[in-house]
């Protein structure tokens, strides 16, 4: 079992990000500071328009803050060329999202294999759907799959390559109750069994129990963080 270091895999500091829609300014993020530790859990709490997946996504490579830094294990990811950033996101995140965006004409293991391909320390397809409990349906196609089940396929897909970190938005957010609880089983025992950091956004407020800490979020600044000295497993959480 891992536990969080003091290792810090993320540091932001002063995370602006403005978007302009036509004469009008958009403030997503408004000088945030944020830490990320090597191994833990964290969740990123707010609701829509709190700034969390412009936060997760400059995290991630996706995109680039209009002011501020951020350093991933002392690499300036805010001044990293757009190949770097490739590299970055290719070599060391792995990201699940709301939606699966499966290959509707692969089987699960095809789609994780298609990750596995282009890594560069990849586990094999069939142990990344053991770990989220799907050994027993690598050879069905999506349609054949419910909701959770593909976004399981696609949280196998994001660790296949294992990845330093692992970046979701909202993975709950298309399913029922019992369904999400099984995919944040998954996310958990990602995080749990391979140590990688997990870093979780929502506006359910009931998911926070189950990380190391939570970081709250309104208005594109830090609202709050908070220390869980007990994790509640998944199935636990009083949703």
């Amino acid at each position: 079992m891992h536990t969080p270091t003091s290792t810090a895999v993320f540091l932001a500091r002063g995370i602006t990000k403005v978007y302009r829609m036509g004469e009008v300014e958009v403030h997503a993020l408004r000088g945030v500071d944020l830490e990320l530790y090597e191994g833990e859990f964290v969740v990123l709490l707010g609701p829509s328009g709190s700034g969390k997946s412009t936060l997760l996504n400059i995290l991630g490579g996706l995109d680039i803050p209009s002011a501020g830094s951020v350093t991933f294990r002392e690499h300036n990811l805010t001044q990293a060329t757009e190949r770097e950033l490739t590299s970055y996101r290719r070599d060391h995140v792995g990201f699940v999202f709301q939606f699966y965006n499966l290959i509707p004409s692969l089987t699960a293991r095809e789609n994780v294999a298609l990750v596995t391909e282009i890594a560069q320390n990849p586990m094999k397809p069939e142990d990344a759907l053991r770990l989220v409990k799907l050994g027993e349906r690598m050879d069905h196609f999506p349609s054949q799959l419910s909701g959770g089940e593909q976004q399981r396929v696609a949280i196998a897909r994001a660790v296949a390559k294992q990845p330093d970190v692992l970046l979701c938005d909202e993975p709950t957010g298309a399913l029922d109750i019992s369904t999400g609880k099984l995919v944040l089983e998954a996310i958990e025992s990602v995080n749990r069994e391979l140590g990688t950091t997990t870093a979780v956004i929502t506006h359910n407020s009931a998911i926070a129990a189950m990380a190391d800490r939570v970081i709250s979020l309104h208005d594109g600044r830090i609202a709050g963080v908070q220390h869980n000295t007990t994790k509640l497993h998944p199935r636990d959480l009083n949703w």
